[in-house]
């Protein structure tokens, strides 16, 4: 399996479980978003509670230039720690919610 195929697996593995473990109620569900010709992955919670809508998104992840780009995670989960122990290398993977300038503090790739 090449290493783009791999990483496209790895991010949709995490985002199914994710999607399973949460709580859907008969109004609110998780929504699953792969586009694989973007590259663009997410996981969103969708729906209503009483009169207040519900929406927003709970991980979102990107692939660029061989790497993978956390653009938002909104769990407890170190969701970086978690790709490592997936076997994506640190060096491709990028906290892409933190500035270039915060990047180079990790242990991860800068971009």
């Amino acid at each position: 399996m090449d290493k783009l195929t791999h990483y496209r697996q790895v991010i949709k593995q995490m985002l199914t479980e994710h999607a399973q473990i949460s709580t859907p109620t008969d109004t609110v569900e998780p929504q699953l978003i792969f586009d694989e010709a973007h590259d663009h992955y997410q996981l969103n919670y969708v729906g209503w509670q009483g009169d207040n809508r519900v929406f927003g998104p709970v991980m979102h992840f990107d692939i660029q230039n061989g790497k993978i780009w956390i653009q938002y995670n909104g769990t407890e989960e170190a969701v970086a720690e978690r790709l490592v122990e997936m076997g994506i290398p640190d060096s491709d993977i990028v906290l892409g919610f933190h500035s270039a300038f915060k990047r180079q503090f990790t242990r991860y790739a800068v971009g």
